[in-house]
């Protein structure tokens, strides 16, 4: 049975590392602001094993408006257990924990390319035109408002 939970910072590098910075050294797995009171790690967990991760961080994008804005970072999911509905699983309950306390804010990632439709299908917009994160690849600027 699938299990979400908060984790520790560090306890998301076993997934980041494999799904996000393959080949690359293990430390590319810290972000900026990992250790932060504010921000929050969650873990998908499927018979005691930590299968998927992501990451919520109070930060603010010039992008948008509004006065509560939180970025999701660091989405992944193993391999082995990708396109099983537990990434849209880990989103959901991660849009309910901001729903909990602060309502009529907005989510906003840096979504690759390859990862973008998937958070369309989970009613996130584009806006801007195409980008590239250095060493990463390409994303777009995707957000979703939550409203009471």
């Amino acid at each position: 049975m699938l299990q979400i939970k908060k984790i520790q910072p560090t306890d998301t590098y076993s997934v980041r590392h494999p799904v996000l910075r393959k080949g690359k050294a293990i430390e590319t797995c810290q972000f900026d602001h990992d250790q932060a009171v504010s921000t929050v790690h969650f873990g998908a967990f499927l018979d005691e094993k930590l299968i998927g991760v992501v990451s919520l961080f109070e930060k603010s994008n010039s992008a948008f408006e509004d006065k509560k804005q939180f970025q999701l970072r660091g989405m992944a999911i193993l391999e082995d257990y990708q396109k099983k509905g537990i990434g849209e699983k880990l989103i959901i309950f991660l849009e309910n924990h901001v729903n909990a306390s602060d309502r009529n804010a907005v989510i906003w990632l840096n979504a690759r390319e390859s990862a973008y439709k998937f958070y369309e299908k989970l009613n996130y917009s584009v806006t801007g035109n195409i980008f590239d994160i250095q060493d990463i690849g390409k994303h777009y600027l995707m957000f979703k408002r939550l409203e009471s």
